[in-house]
């Protein structure tokens, strides 16, 4: 079943036919309960409504759709850690409002952040380098802030590299094992994400909240 916040990035809101729309997210869905390499295009044309002949005429291929898919919910992810970026000047909220909302997003959208995230080398070579890209200029962004942070005196990590990475795996790690039936709401997880990330950075206590 598809979330609503996956649902919400195809709205038909003209950018697309609505058949193409009906395809991408029957694909979601079918990658997301069978893997990529276990789907077909009859699955998911069938999911669609439609016939597997008629989903060539939207797209080439189920590399295709997967390419969409996949840069779709890359972009909105680097939307989402640079509006953190771009909120004030100071390293400790900076880095909470990613957190918070990085982690949140791949909580809500956890059938898209499974598929984007986990099947990146079914990607045909192109696509994979523009996918690729877009992951160098999140994991840069969250990079930045660190950077920033240390120079302060508010962070304290041996690497920084290795931090930035660890922020973003631990938030995508949450669309694996994510459901509707958690325990926490997608905010809730966040916010408790955001103090474990501001820890695991050696902010100062009394700026962590409880």
């Amino acid at each position: 079943m598809i979330d609503p916040a996956t649902a919400a990035l195809w709205p038909g809101d003209g950018e697309r036919t609505e058949a193409a729309r009906r395809l991408l997210l029957a694909a979601v869905d079918s990658f997301a309960r069978r893997g990529y390499h276990a789907t077909t295009t009859r699955d998911i044309a069938t999911a669609a409504g439609m016939s597997p002949a008629a989903l060539y005429i939207h797209y080439p291929s189920k590399a295709a759709l997967l390419a969409e898919i996949s840069r779709t919910g890359h972009r909105v992810a680097l939307e989402l850690v640079e509006r953190a970026e771009a909120a004030g000047t100071d390293p400790v909220e900076r880095m909470r409002a990613l957190a918070e909302s990085f982690t949140a997003w791949h909580a809500r959208g956890h059938t898209l952040g499974r598929i984007i995230n986990h099947e990146l080398h079914a990607l045909p070579e192109e696509d994979f380098a523009a996918v690729a890209e877009l992951r160098v200029r999140i994991e840069e962004t969250v990079l930045r802030i660190i950077a920033a942070g240390a120079a302060a005196g508010l962070f304290r990590v041996p690497d920084q590299r290795t931090a930035a990475r660890a922020v973003t795996s631990l938030g995508i790690d949450v669309s694996r094992w994510y459901t509707e039936r958690s325990s926490e709401t997608p905010e809730e997880l966040g916010r408790r994400y955001g103090q474990l990330v501001l820890r695991m950075l050696g902010a100062p206590d009394g700026r962590i909240g409880d």
